[in-house]
């Protein structure tokens, strides 16, 4: 199957709009390729944080006070 792409408009700072323009001269990117790899970025480390979830999800749950109290009793703290 044929990936399209879709066209959107963003809207974005001034200051981050000249820093994107930069960049983007410098790297020989287009401001578009920039943007597109953010969002790659940005929804790569979503995935890596749900499967961490996913894999720990049935661990025990401790509470911050459970946490502390077991930090104080075994003097760490």
């Amino acid at each position: 199957m044929k990936s399209v792409s879709k066209r959107t408009t963003i809207y974005i700072d001034p200051q981050l709009h000249r820093a994107l323009r930069i960049k983007a001269a410098e790297t020989d990117d287009s401001m578009s390729d920039l943007i597109r790899q953010a969002i790659r970025l940005s929804l790569a480390e979503d995935a890596i944080d749900l499967a961490a979830y996913e894999d720990r999800k049935h661990e025990p749950r401790l509470s911050f006070e459970e946490v502390t109290k077991k930090l104080r009793k075994n003097g760490k703290i």
